[in-house]
């Protein structure tokens, strides 16, 4: 499928080809019968191509709600969230589908492999759906799963795999269609010390091979440490963004930076 006949592609006069996603107005509003709740309001946020940004702040302060606007897994209220030039905002449920297939990768702290399926299998699947052929899938699999450093687990299901195993193959698996960007949902939460820096760091060399963009909600001071920029939430709106080297943050001093500012 051409990706003209398939999405809008009708990009604001205002995008530049340096950024990979732009937010405009972001508002987004939750209603439980009378109440709403204000998660965002009227968030402006760019995100460079190739840049690996990490997205901070309390619980309840929006940063899963930008987080997931943004991967196209909710929609805004009001505004426009740009991603390569299209407004996924104005998407329907079948275009926005198309392009979550095919521009972004997914990596959630839970790994969300199906235990059904062998490794090869859980990273086949994305390709499956953008129409691979099955040949070329499975050996674009297998490949990621040897760069990935599983390749000798490909034939495994998740149960015989530990934390750090399954981590490696949702990261094989979001880089399956050559994504313009990778969503990394707080990926190293469930792994301990050791093996969650050895994500991280694996999960920078590989995006930066490839030219993918790296937007990660987390708590984890190591993902500070390499990352490109930081943007801080609070009350549904931007705080601040800051490079990593204006940064003055060690270990122990993340919840306390998130409750002072």
């Amino acid at each position: 499928m051409e990706q003209s006949t398939s999405l809008p592609m009708n990009p604001s006069p205002t995008i530049q080809r340096d950024y990979v996603v732009r937010t405009l107005g972001i508002t987004r509003i939750y209603h439980m019968g009378s109440e709403k709740t204000h998660a965002l309001r009227g968030v402006d946020l760019d995100i460079f191509r190739g840049e690996y940004m990490a997205i901070m702040g309390p619980s309840g302060s929006g940063k899963s709600t930008l987080f997931n606007i943004v991967g196209g897994l909710d929609k805004p209220t009001e505004g426009m969230v740009f991603v390569d030039e299209v407004d996924i905002a104005a998407l329907d449920s079948y275009e926005l589908a198309w392009l979550r297939c095919r521009k972004i990768g997914y990596i959630f702290q839970a790994y969300n492999l199906l235990p059904m399926l062998t490794a090869i299998e859980n990273v086949t699947m994305p390709m499956t759906f953008a129409n691979v052929d099955a040949d070329d899938a499975r050996d674009r699999a297998y490949d990621l799963l040897q760069k990935v450093g599983i390749g000798h687990r490909w034939s495994h299901r998740p149960g015989r795999m530990s934390g750090g195993q399954q981590q490696r193959v949702a990261i094989a698996r979001a880089l399956a269609n050559n994504p313009a960007i990778v969503l990394a949902d707080e990926p190293t939460a469930n792994l301990d010390l050791h093996t969650g820096a050895d994500i991280i760091a694996m999960l920078k060399e590989l995006t930066q091979a490839a030219g993918v963009t790296v937007i990660s909600a987390t708590h984890d001071h190591k993902m500070l440490d390499i990352c490109d920029r930081v943007v801080w939430i609070r009350d549904g709106q931007i705080d601040r963004v800051q490079r990593r080297e204006d940064l003055d943050i060690h270990v122990g001093q993340i919840e306390e930076a998130e409750t002072s500012h």
